[in-house]
């Protein structure tokens, strides 16, 4: 690989999204070495702390944010190191790339969260978060939503609120609170971006507390 930072790799010490397209999976992590065709990064795992992401072998592809695009290129994972400090090292195995596709990241955020529903509006808040929808925890009112059903969605950032249409994807009745997967339908566009701010926002507090 050449060694132009940005452009034919992410730089150290930036963030970059790892994404195991077979598996759906998109995982933030922080770029911690770059040299001789390996990127070695520290992932914020999330939902899937406790669990084998990857595992050496894996296909996966790493983006990252240049000057005015976004980049990609793909890469086998070589080593997986666990403990208390996760890392792993990629190996490249083809030339960086613009790529118009956007990964989205999830990450725990904790915010109220209002959903009408019919005539009936249910209050709760998140328990994690993407730019493409969130999982929320309501307290139970009436009949469980089914898969499909619509939604008017209000998620309020510490920026300010968050109104789109939503669009329930899974529902499930755990006592007296409801567990739902919910999709955003016709977000705009800044508004994903606001979204994604606060996601990352989320996963390096995560990160910095795992490193005290």
């Amino acid at each position: 690989m050449t060694s132009v930072p940005g452009v034919d790799h992410p730089e150290e010490q930036s963030d970059a999204d790892v994404t195991l397209a077979a598996r759906g999976i998109s995982v933030n992590s922080r770029v911690e070495f770059v040299g001789d065709g390996v990127i070695v990064v520290r992932p914020s795992a999330g939902d899937y702390v406790g669990q084998s992401v990857v595992v050496p072998g894996d296909a996966v592809e790493i983006y990252w944010k240049a000057a005015e695009t976004r980049r990609a290129v793909p890469a086998d994972v070589l080593e997986v190191e666990t403990g208390t400090i996760v890392r792993w090292r990629l190996k490249v195995t083809g030339p960086a790339e613009d790529s118009q596709r956007r990964t989205a990241v999830r990450g725990r955020v904790v915010l109220p969260v209002t959903a009408g529903h019919g005539a009936v509006e249910l209050a709760g808040e998140s328990v994690d978060v993407s730019e493409n929808g969130i999982r929320a925890q309501f307290e139970s009112f009436g009949v469980l939503p089914e898969a499909g059903a619509s939604l008017d969605l209000s998620v309020m950032l510490e920026d300010g609120e968050l109104r789109t249409k939503a669009e329930v994807v899974r529902a499930q009745a755990r006592g007296a609170r409801w567990l739902m997967s919910i999709r955003f339908v016709g977000i705009q566009e800044k508004d994903q971006d606001r979204v994604r701010r606060r996601v990352f926002q989320a996963l390096r507090e995560e990160r910095a507390k795992s490193m005290e």
